[in-house]
């Protein structure tokens, strides 16, 4: 494939992804913009509360990717058992994992919300948010194995448009269950976790009615039956390292927030505020590392790689572009972020203005490192992204991140500074990494990575 035509086709799959994911992060922000009115209480209760979802939801995620990954290998095979199977297997696999997690925010919510904030002011309104919330856990494991089947056949516009019904869903039906209407005078901050529900069943909904009466999609589990067990622990082996890997980041991404907890409240308030644009304006980034990835995995499942370095390093020249792109779109956030969010204490908003130059610099380093992960997955250098990932972050980062809050008790600046500084360490070894990658691949490599 032509340098412009994989170009072409990576556009063609990434703007979806993008906008899906933006879809996503805005259903956040629309909930965070709707409480707001309600207060900072109610807004660090929310903070913390959606923290502890977004990591069960991002470990679903990584499920999700790694199986993005086989459907992609599949479709690029041609053999459509295989894509029943990576489907299936992948389905289980996914769902499984989310009862767990219902099974245990069911079972130790009070526990777990005691052990992330002594501050009694914020338990219930956090605990009648995971009440409602870990609905969503069920729900997302559907809709995220879903989802990668479309993706992985390069069919993104299919998931994109199940946002597009669910945004304005979740909008209403949030707005009416936080602030109530006539003389009910609605749920607060539990409302946002039932309007959340109601917006993503009926996403699931939809998604699997496209599958079952789209005559294009000849999902058939008929030979499956018999070797169940076996798929299932295989396709497992296969995405573990890449749920691994997602998941270090996304507990670590965690551990950030809950040292910023440990901040004063208004300083947690606008990095809470900051973090949903943060995750939204960097999704065309990950969209595009996202579409290289599913397409360098189909090239490798067809065995077609005469242009594997020369794409490669298209899609690198392109993340850098959008990455500075998106820079500049937080410009502009930081000149009108108090506007979006009036009424708020103005200790808060001066928080906000200290850490613009930090959340304007870190979509940049962010980028360049997120589509050179996301390229050496799909060569099967899993295990050595993961080192390097976890030594940036858990090794260096974290700690210093501790240090810097729970030991010096340093200003907010200093303490999101360490996210940038992170990014920033892990550039030479993903670069370095990639580079020996590429030179060493071959198609006897490629056929070791084959799934079935």
């Amino acid at each position: 494939m032509s340098s412009q035509s994989y170009l072409k086709k990576n556009i063609s799959l990434a703007w979806p992804l993008a906008l899906n994911a933006l879809l996503m992060q805005s259903m956040l922000m629309i909930d965070t913009l709707l409480v707001s009115p309600l207060g900072e209480v109610p807004l660090a209760a929310m903070g913390i509360a959606t923290t502890i979802i977004a990591f069960i939801l991002g470990i679903q995620m990584a499920l999700a990717n790694g199986t993005q990954l086989v459907l992609s290998r599949a479709v690029g095979s041609g053999v459509q058992s295989s894509l029943n199977k990576a489907f299936l297997s992948g389905l289980i696999i996914n769902f499984l994992i989310a009862f767990l997690f219902w099974a245990v925010l069911t079972l130790f919510d009070q526990v777990l919300i005691q052990t992330l904030t002594n501050d009694l002011s914020l338990h219930l309104k956090i605990s009648s948010y995971l009440n409602i919330a870990k609905y969503l856990v069920l729900f997302t494991a559907l809709t995220q194995v879903f989802t990668a089947l479309f993706n992985g056949l390069g069919r993104t516009k299919v998931p994109f448009r199940g946002y597009l019904i669910e945004l304005p869903i979740n909008a209403l039906s949030s707005y009416l269950f936080i602030h109530g209407w006539g003389d009910w005078h609605g749920l607060g901050v539990q409302g946002a976790a039932i309007g959340s529900v109601i917006a993503i069943l009926i996403r699931s909904l939809y998604l699997y009615l496209y599958i079952h009466y789209d005559k294009s999609i000849q999902l058939s589990f008929n030979t499956f039956r018999s070797g169940l067990k076996t798929n299932i622990h295989h396709h497992f082996k296969e995405i573990f390292p890449v749920a691994a890997n997602v998941t270090m980041l996304s507990i670590g991404a965690t551990i950030y927030q809950l040292l910023y907890s440990q901040l004063n409240i208004n300083a947690y308030v606008a990095i809470t505020l900051v973090m949903p644009w943060l995750r939204s304006g960097t999704q065309f980034i990950t969209a595009w590392a996202h579409s290289s990835a599913i397409t360098i995995s189909q090239a490798i499942g067809s065995k077609q790689m005469d242009d594997l370095r020369k794409n490669v390093d298209t899609s690198i020249d392109m993340a850098v572009v959008i990455s500075i792109l998106s820079a500049f779109f937080f410009v502009a956030l930081s000149f009108v972020i108090g506007d979006l969010y009036p009424d708020l204490d103005p200790a808060t908003y001066q928080a906000l203005t200290v850490i613009a130059p930090l959340y304007i610099l870190l979509p940049v380093v962010r980028g360049y490192n997120t589509v050179h992960g996301h390229v050496l997955r799909a060569l099967g250098k899993t295990t050595a992204v993961f080192k390097i990932n976890f030594t940036g972050q858990w090794l260096i980062a974290i700690p210093l991140c501790a240090l810097i809050i729970l030991a010096f008790d340093a200003s907010i600046f200093w303490a999101f500074a360490v996210q940038p500084f992170e990014e920033i360490v892990k550039m030479l070894p993903f670069r370095l990494l990639a580079r020996n990658s590429l030179n060493e691949f071959d198609l006897n490599k490629a056929s070791k990575l084959m799934y079935d």
